[in-house]
């Protein structure tokens, strides 16, 4: 197998020793921040949350969202991931609630997960923001 860059032909081997060389990044768990709904969206009927995943390798991770007070997962809209000058990855996912959903609910998280890595979470409280 081989790979096609700038016209020349690598092997398997020479792709793996280059990508050592310039520091192809380890496997990484990537740190997540949720933003909240904003109050002139609640005064409108809904509750729109936002999950941050940055510095996340490799780029399959997937970001679901459980509301406490519910059994199931939620499946928020997920960007695709996007590859930053670091070899990193960022991804974001968004999870719209009604206003009566965010009320009732002690806390919103947000999971990242990756076949080969362990999960990472972050959660809002509810209480903690404005009504």
């Amino acid at each position: 197998m081989s790979c096609l860059c700038t016209g020349d032909y690598w092997s398997v081997q020479e792709v793996f020793v280059r990508l050592l060389v310039i520091g192809y990044p380890a496997d990484a768990r990537p740190s997540l921040t949720l933003l909240p709904p904003s109050s002139v969206e609640l005064q409108q009927g809904k509750a729109t949350l936002v999950c941050l995943a940055t510095k996340g390798f490799p780029w399959d991770w997937r970001l679901s969202w459980k509301v406490s007070g519910s059994s199931s997962r939620w499946e928020g809209s997920q960007s695709p991931a996007l590859l930053e000058k670091d070899g990193l990855y960022s991804w974001s996912s968004s999870l719209t609630l009604t206003q009566e959903q965010w009320r009732k609910a002690p806390a919103v998280t947000c999971e990242a997960t990756q076949s080969t890595q362990e999960p990472v979470t972050q959660d809002i409280k509810t209480g903690d923001c404005a009504q």
